[in-house]
């Protein structure tokens, strides 16, 4: 099995799932779109993933918000409101009868284009809205584990020309760098920013811990993980030191623990960065401590909710 902060449990009830297209439902093995899709002939496209946890879809206003900022900077614009767009993603989940333990996955594409091209104004159609429910539970065992990482040659873009904030169809540099890592024998990718200071993880974001501080990259070049927003929210509300700064990979080798953040895995922990074992070479107390945290917050919302 692969491994990496998204192993999930295999789970028989996803090969019959129903999959949303524009608002209408397909069986997995029927869910398809246009060879003409603007998303698949030039990855123009946006998306956003939040988790459904005991009948509550979690961080809903962050992802929703995260999701009309991405759509402002692409220059999309969407013919429905978020309350719309969440009814639909209700829908979506009570056609499948889904409660807990769900990873639900929107994307949306410019549209259709009437000839291959980037141009946007050959787009004959409105944006394409994909929804994607599954049931994913993050693996338990992989979390213990913890991940190894790599640092590829692979750089975290400027926002000039592709803002790392962007939760966008383009992945390309992602894919690649985490090529550099798999190829390497690590499980995922650490990733440089421009200037050579630690930016973020392939698809997660990325955290020290150094005698009892908590450390993160600036928000320059870093993505706008909504996972890494709480633990920042954790931490200030724990009385825990925790900054976000420009920092190499001579203080990442010397850290006491690591860890990773994202909306399906939560906290995970890295135990080994190019070959070199972090800290201890296992799951830390102030990782767990901080997972412990994000977690309550989780059923703080849901309890609430």
């Amino acid at each position: 099995m692969v491994h990496g902060t998204h192993n999930a449990i295999e789970d028989s009830r996803n090969k019959d799932i129903l999959i949303s297209i524009n608002n209408e439902l397909f069986p997995r093995n029927e869910a398809k779109i246009s060879v003409f899709d603007s998303g698949y002939l030039v990855g123009d496209g946006i998306w956003e993933a939040l988790r459904l946890h005991r009948g509550v879809l979690v961080f809903l206003d962050d992802h929703l918000n995260r999701l009309w900022s991405a759509a402002a900077t692409v220059g999309m614009n969407f013919p429905f409101t978020k309350e719309e767009l969440t009814a639909n993603i209700w829908s979506t989940l009570k056609a499948n009868d889904m409660e807990d333990g769900v990873h639900v996955r929107i994307m949306i594409t410019r549209g259709i284009k009437k000839t291959p091209s980037q141009d946007p104004r050959l787009t004959i159609s409105g944006p394409n809205i994909v929804i994607i429910p599954e049931y994913k539970t993050a693996s338990k065992e992989s979390k213990e584990k913890g991940i190894t990482l790599f640092t590829s040659t692979i750089r975290r873009g400027s926002p000039d020309y592709l803002d790392p904030k962007l939760n966008c169809h383009s992945k390309l540099h992602e894919v690649q760098a985490l090529i550099h890592a798999i190829e390497a024998g690590a499980d995922e990718a650490l990733m440089l920013d421009v200037n050579g200071f630690v930016s973020t993880c392939n698809a997660t974001n990325f955290f020290v811990v150094k005698n009892e501080e908590v450390w993160t990259s600036t928000p320059k070049y870093c993505m706008n993980g909504i996972t890494r927003a709480k633990v920042l929210e954790v931490c200030k509300e724990n009385n825990i030191s925790c900054y976000e700064k420009d920092f190499s990979l001579f203080d990442v080798y010397g850290a006491d623990e690591a860890f990773v953040t994202g909306t399906f895995g939560g906290l995970t922990p890295v135990t080994k960065i190019d070959g070199r074992v972090v800290g201890k070479g296992n799951y830390g107390n102030m990782t767990k401590r901080l997972n412990g945290l994000y977690e309550s917050l989780i059923e703080e919302i849901v309890n609430n909710g």
